[in-house]
């Protein structure tokens, strides 16, 4: 099972991914802005914006939201300066998080992550210290039950991906970064409609834990994902297909 897809099935059946769209959309104008402030404002020139745009696309933002937030990195309009900081550390059972943050107050973020971590049982670690256990992957996800998994896996091998995964309701198209755009497109004109198509840093192997270390684990990973400055929280858990979060 992807812990990836089986977290983000755990939040939607817990509401939160409507009730916190408003939260994501901020996140993603973030990212939006400092990979235009980066890379500058075109998007056929800019890969990190190109990506940016995609998952902001994904999300189902406004086209104005993507432009002002765009034009704010240009400096076209007023915006913040936010820094790019990653931080790694560990959850119970020694389960290996990444967080990853953009940021106008790197002391401020610093304090309140390790203080997070600290507070469910985690600590922060040094740099590098489980960066080593990840790759980056492009996923997409498609409901299953909405899909056919055979027609998903021809459109998806075709358009270049590198493996596809069916577990827990969720079909995961997974492919290279480079190849994202491509894919993602190839699957939009084939008439397939994903529920999430990110890039991010997926585990090349799997941390298993009893039932009460995995809650744990997962509450501190969602406490991370609910911090504001905080874009993309990966962990190498691995999460049972019968596991259910208390309410």
């Amino acid at each position: 099972m992807s812990g990836h897809s089986k977290w983000a099935t755990i939040r939607h059946k817990k509401g939160a991914a409507d009730a916190k769209r408003g939260k994501l959309f901020t996140k993603l104008i973030k990212e939006i802005t400092v990979a235009a402030r980066l890379g500058g404002g075109d998007e056929s020139a800019n890969a990190s914006l190109r990506a940016a745009v995609l998952k902001a696309r994904a999300a189902n933002m406004p086209k104005d939201n993507i432009d002002r937030a765009i034009k704010k990195g240009t400096g076209d309009l007023e915006g913040s300066d936010y820094q790019e900081m990653t931080y790694e550390g560990y959850g119970t059972g020694g389960v290996a998080i990444m967080v990853d943050s953009l940021t106008d107050n790197r002391n401020r973020t610093a304090a309140d992550v390790r203080s997070i971590f600290g507070k469910h049982g985690g600590n922060l670690g040094e740099t590098g210290c489980v960066s080593y256990l990840f790759n980056r992957k492009g996923i997409l996800a498609y409901d299953a039950e909405k899909n056919s998994e055979d027609e998903i896996i021809e459109a998806a091998l075709e358009a270049g991906a590198a493996d596809v995964t069916s577990d827990g309701g969720i079909i995961e198209v997974v492919c290279e970064p480079d190849d994202f755009e491509a894919v993602l497109n190839a699957m939009q004109e084939a008439g397939f409609e994903h529920e999430s198509a990110e890039i991010l840093k997926v585990p090349e192997a799997r941390v298993a834990l009893d039932e009460d270390g995995t809650r744990k684990a997962l509450r501190l990973i969602e406490a991370l994902e609910d911090h504001d400055d905080v874009q993309e929280v990966s962990s190498n858990i691995e999460i049972p297909d019968d596991f259910e979060m208390d309410e």
